[in-house]
């Protein structure tokens, strides 16, 4: 509950205090294999609070305390599906650390290799089983992810293209499973993106096409969930990607529809903004879509409407840089955005008396701006 409530210092907390329960236990009985896969459990609940704190090398460790004992449980019953599935999963986890590591990829591909070999085992002993197929499905695409960061696009494709093809059946048993929709709009996601590299335009676009309406669906059937809505977010920006590398031809496409589409982007990122502040994932996303906002009505010859765009990314960034000011990432941000700002060329004479209409224009609204009574 804490989890979820995203109090991730008390989770912890509570997952610590279980774990000491459960290493008593199992410290107490060796042979019970009930107390050691609690004993898996816990240590892997840690790792997962550990890793999303920022804590990669305390997450290793807990996945891979979780990950022995696992192969333990596997090794004395080879035939128990549950324990093989465990297994997979922990192998899962210690990749996605490692995949996030310096140099990890390597160790990545090996452990979502290792869990596909034994999701593959677990779908052949019972193919019926859903969760054997979803965890195939999420084998295949980890090891796309770590094939497209080697630069391997075609195998990537094809991992992607294997995860898509079961995400595929899970929904044709179920087309109101609203996780599996989820899984299905990623896949199209992934594929796009791959396309996107291989400068496959119509074929990226038809595949984000197809995540953008699955994502509209589920943002449409519950507004309040925030990941829904971030995944909108995030499935407009990419079709605004896409369409801003097409000729402006109907104003569906190039720099007009992509610029709708960064828009529509930014609209939810305002209001996700708009209900935690305090969320800085929320707040980076943000940024970026006034800046996507930005480069397109740079490209269309706004340059001002543009530099307010960037402005207001830039003010964004600034004030996450000021909530930790030692966080590289967030200072490159910030020095990026300026470099852009200060390497626009001088504005003509033209464009800042355009621009001086505009300010008092805006300004003609306000009652304290209004006109005299002798015309001026």
């Amino acid at each position: 509950m804490l989890r979820a409530q995203g109090d991730r210092p008390g989770a912890l907390a509570a997952y610590t205090q279980s774990l000491a329960l459960n290493e008593a236990l199992a410290a107490r009985d060796v042979a019970n294999t009930v107390w050691q896969a609690n004993l898996s459990a816990s240590h892997t609940r840690i790792g997962d609070m550990l890793r999303a704190q920022g804590d990669g090398q305390g997450a290793l460790v807990a996945y891979g305390k979780s990950l022995a004992i696992r192969e333990a449980l596997v090794t004395r019953d080879p035939a128990n599906n549950g324990r093989q599935n465990a297994l997979a999963l922990s192998h899962i986890g210690i990749g996605d650390v490692r995949m996030a590591a310096a140099g990890g990829r390597p160790a990545a591909l090996a452990a979502y290799r290792r869990s596909l070999e034994i999701c593959e085992m677990l779908v052949g002993r019972d193919p019926p089983n859903t969760d054997w197929q979803r965890n195939l499905a999420v084998s295949h695409e980890r090891i796309g992810d770590v094939l497209v960061a080697q630069g391997d696009r075609q195998s990537a494709l094809t991992a992607y293209r294997r995860s898509l093809a079961i995400n595929e059946t899970l929904i044709g048993r179920d087309p109101a499973n609203t996780d599996w929709r989820r899984n299905l709009a990623v896949s199209h996601e992934r594929i796009g993106d791959v396309l996107m590299m291989e400068s496959d335009r119509s074929g990226a676009e038809a595949a984000y096409a197809t995540s953008l309406a699955i994502r509209q669906s589920l943002a449409a059937q519950d507004p309040t969930n925030t990941d829904w809505q971030q995944d909108l977010s995030i499935a407009h920006e990419r079709m605004g990607n896409v369409l801003a590398l097409e000729d402006d031809g109907g104003g569906t496409g190039g720099k007009i529809g992509a610029l709708a589409a960064y828009r529509k982007s930014l609209a939810i990122n305002l209001g996700l903004v708009t209900r935690d502040p305090s969320n800085a994932t929320w707040q980076r996303n943000l940024s970026v879509s006034h800046i996507k906002v930005g480069d397109m009505l740079l490209a269309g010859g706004d340059r001002w409407d543009a530099v307010e765009a960037w402005r207001e990314g830039l003010a964004v960034r600034e004030a996450l840089l000021a909530r930790d000011p030692g966080d590289a990432a967030r200072q490159a941000d910030v020095k990026w955005l300026q470099a852009r700002l200060a390497a626009l060329p001088r504005a003509s004479v033209r464009e800042r008396a355009t621009f001086a209409l505009r300010w008092l224009a805006g300004l003609a609204g306000l009652s304290r701006y209004t006109s005299r009574s002798d015309g001026h």
